[in-house]
């Protein structure tokens, strides 16, 4: 969840919660299409365990917030396979069936459909667990239902159609969620301040400073190309970084000499987050130099150092994707239908077409 928990309290939870939840909801959807006569061997049964658990291993400090901060140029997801090659050499080989389905290479469609896909348990997990620990009631799924309605046709995973409404309500929660949580004015500001602040850190060091920070932080606040691929000494460093390195850093980085580094570390430790406008269209270059020139101003600012304190950019929320593969219907007769055709043409309207949204980012308290 980044830093929502700024803004939503009770948002404390973990990855690792995330990730056991993963681990309960693919047990019982195992069972299930067990149950339905669907084959799944033991190995397969352990590649499913393995993936889900791993899957997001490859999340960095403050997830999303930072992904291209610590290891530039890198995917979670690539970290995450990573990750997993490594345990695979680790174990003599017994991640292999783990890793040919979190690739979605494994010849059966539906193990890897299980771990990643437009209902998958990944989503089914976190909407449910970030919903309550938020308090967001609109974003409340019944994944024990979406479950129960799985079955396989033709190596495929499908919903029994009795089960479409919820489904509609799975996508629908996902959209409601972005707006609400994921992508909430307040908690997106929040993350682009800590983006900031690396950034900023990283400059100073490339420039020489020596700052303070633990072991993994400081190597890769020296790190300076982006990567297609990091080594294990990379990965070493990278798994011995959490949230708590990057805060302790913060509160030191607040009383550094340069201004730069220690007001926006300040105003992230004292809560005085950036603002966020936002707008259907991008914001012109005069409204950017505006806001550059007020902020130079008040907080003293020279007016090339503006870009780390006023940021532009868009967000966008795609509930689903036209592109990636369909949720698929089957009905009493065990005939296959995508999602979208036939379904309510104003939902699919609501649910296929991304919502962009351009933002202007910039601090609204005196330093």
């Amino acid at each position: 969840m980044g830093l929502s928990s700024l803004v939503f309290p009770g948002a404390h939870h973990t990855r690792f919660h995330h990730a056991l939840g993963c681990l309960y909801l693919m047990q019982k959807a195992v069972r299930l299409l067990r149950f339905k006569q669907v084959e799944i061997s033991k190995a397969e049964e352990q590649g499913l365990y393995i993936a889900i658990l791993l899957h997001d291993i490859g999340h960095g400090p403050f997830s999303h917030a930072l992904e291209a901060s610590i290891v530039q140029g890198m995917h979670h997801e690539t970290l995450s396979l990573q990750f997993m090659e490594t345990l695979n050499a680790d174990f003599d080989g017994k991640l292999a069936e783990a890793i040919l389905i979190f690739k979605k290479q494994h010849p059966k469609k539906f193990l890897c459909e299980l771990v990643s896909s437009q209902l998958d348990i990944d989503r089914m997990d976190y909407l449910k667990r970030d919903s309550f620990y938020t308090g967001i009631a609109e974003g409340n799924i019944n994944s024990e239902r979406i479950i129960s309605m799985l079955n396989v046709i033709d190596n495929e995973l499908v919903i029994e159609e009795k089960g479409i409404y919820s489904v509609e309500k799975f996508l629908m929660a996902r959209r409601f969620m972005y707006w609400q949580a994921y992508l909430h004015k307040a908690g997106v500001g929040a993350e682009i301040l800590l983006t900031q602040i690396l950034k900023r850190a990283k400059d100073l060091t490339h420039l020489g400073e020596v700052l303070p920070g633990n072991k993994a932080l400081i190597y890769f606040l020296k790190s300076q190309q982006d990567r297609q691929r990091i080594s294990t000494a990379d990965l070493r460093h990278f798994a011995a970084l959490d949230d708590i390195d990057i805060l302790a850093a913060t509160k030191e980085w607040q009383n550094h000499p340069d201004a730069v580094l220690s007001k926006l570390s300040k105003a992230l430790i004292d809560r005085k987050l950036f603002k966020m406008k936002l707008s259907d269209s991008p914001f012109s270059e005069a409204k950017l130099l505006e806001t550059r020139n007020k902020v130079a101003e008040k907080w003293a600012i020279d007016d090339a150092l503006t870009h780390y304190f006023v940021v532009t950019g868009q967000l966008t929320n795609l509930t689903y994707d036209n592109r990636e593969a369909h949720i698929r219907l089957v009905d009493k007769k065990g005939a296959v239908r995508l999602l979208t055709n036939p379904f309510d043409k104003l939902i699919v309207n609501s649910l296929t077409e991304p919502v962009d949204k351009y933002y202007l980012c910039f601090p609204k308290k005196q330093p």
